[in-house]
């Protein structure tokens, strides 16, 4: 975006532009140099955005007496720079497949911004590492917030997985925006049978512009894992702690993002993670070193089954003080996951709602809003009604892992008994018999 009028003058009067870098004395005589970036929508009219050396980024509000003077002129673009990269032909092929979000950019050193990737190689060479791994074969699935991300895009998924084992991938990289990230490996380990190698999800919480980027690093674990482990299902590997001292590879029907901004926001949810993934070292030959520590579906001779029928009139309702009947007969149309307290309850006020819905054959099932532990509908008497009115627990499945699993099950299912049969079917590592007692016990 264009910087107003007075600032491009302030610019143009000492020969800068955005991509240069400048010196700026601020109001309270503070000095900055960095790189001038495109103006943002969200910006006063009159702030200058620079990008630091540190990485970080500062607005200074430029004045008409603000001293402002030209340090360097702009560094070539990134994007023009960008060349294939060539990995030993020993190495396995991995498929890397971006779907946009915060891993798939990398810093355009012209402006000091971030912008999005938008060619395969550019994906790929954001990361030049890789080429010690494997080689990698990249394409934009596509370029979207991952909230944006919609079934059809699950099942557009499922087929170009399917397309690049047929192709000769050793396993499939798909990098994604972390806000949707469960839904979406939850969907895949149900569309996908009989994989041939590891589908690896991955994403990144802090920018390629940002010195705490965990970016590269992601995307490294995941290249590896694809490329080396014996693993037939779909993961999510993710910063396993603040620092970038490991990754861990979790179950994409268990997994969960537990913080809007922490690097190590994935757990693994009533389950323990798979294993871990160690940095490169210097004596490592460049690879992360990728080790199992859990039981996990192994890889099969294919050819990879896609199984994509869903039935997207399934609704997911979160339970509080408040919650009416009406709303919950008005969204519910095939189906529901209500989202309960505790061991899985909801208000006495719904059950006649509830009721309906089962008269009308529809499917009502119970997770806890807790996510830790499981549902237990035979404790109180408010779980036996609910169990009267035809609720289905979830057991210790997460929410939007049992309302992925609802769609697939309601597309499949021949009556409601067999959907209820399915639905409390262990299809995909999603269901077990028994909780730990705490979080630290499924670490």
């Amino acid at each position: 975006m264009a910087y107003p009028e007075a600032v491009l003058r302030r610019l143009e009067a000492a020969g800068a532009a955005p991509g240069d870098e400048v010196e700026v004395t601020d109001a309270d005589g503070r000095q900055w140099r960095g790189i001038i970036m495109d103006h943002h929508e969200f910006s006063a009219a009159d702030v200058l955005a620079l990008k630091l050396k540190s990485g970080y980024n500062v607005g200074v509000s430029l004045g008409s007496d603000t001293p402002l003077a030209l340090a360097a002129k702009a560094q070539a673009s990134a994007k023009a720079a960008v060349a294939p990269l060539t990995a030993s032909a020993d190495l396995p092929v991995v498929a890397i497949l971006g779907t946009g979000g915060t891993i798939a950019s990398f810093v355009d050193y012209r402006t000091g911004g971030v912008v999005p990737v938008s060619t395969p190689d550019e994906l790929a060479a954001a990361v030049p590492e890789l080429v010690h791994t494997a080689r990698v074969r990249p394409t934009i699935a596509f370029s979207m917030f991952s909230e944006d991300m919609q079934p059809e895009h699950w099942r557009q998924l499922a087929h170009q997985v399917k397309a690049e084992f047929d192709g000769g991938a050793k396993g499939v990289v798909i990098t994604h925006g972390t806000d949707t990230m469960g839904f979406t490996a939850a969907a895949l380990a149900f569309m996908l049978k009989d994989l041939p190698g590891p589908v690896v999800i991955v994403g990144a919480q802090r920018s390629s512009d940002r010195p705490s980027s965990d970016a590269a690093m992601n995307l490294h674990a995941a290249v590896a894992v694809a490329a080396t482990a014996d693993i037939g299902e779909v993961v999510v590997v993710m910063h396993a702690t603040p620092d970038d001292d490991v990754c861990h590879i979790h179950r994409g029907v268990r997994v969960r993002k537990m913080h809007s901004s922490r690097r190590d926001a994935f757990h693994s949810i009533n389950a323990p993670v798979l294993g871990r993934v160690d940095p490169a070292t210097p004596h490592s030959g460049g690879t992360p070193r990728v080790t199992l520590t859990q039981p996990v579906r192994r890889a099969t001779a294919g050819p990879v089954i896609v199984d994509d029928a869903m039935n997207e009139r399934v609704a997911m309702i979160q339970s509080y003080p408040g919650l009416w009947p009406e709303h919950i007969l008005d969204v519910v149309l095939d189906g529901v996951v209500l989202v309960g307290t505790g061991l899985g309850h909801v208000a006495n006020r719904t059950f006649s709602a509830l009721q309906t819905l089962s008269e009308q054959g529809k499917f009502v099932a119970m997770a806890t809003q807790c996510l830790h532990g499981r549902t237990g509908l035979n404790v109180y008497a408010t779980g036996r009604d609910l169990q009267n009115h035809g609720v289905v627990p979830c057991e210790d499945m997460l929410p939007e892992t049992a309302y992925v699993k609802l769609m697939w099950v309601l597309a499949h299912a021949t009556d409601h008994a067999d959907a209820v049969r399915l639905f409390q079917t262990d299809l995909a590592g999603e269901l077990s018999p028994r909780s730990p007692l705490s979080p630290e016990d499924a670490a």
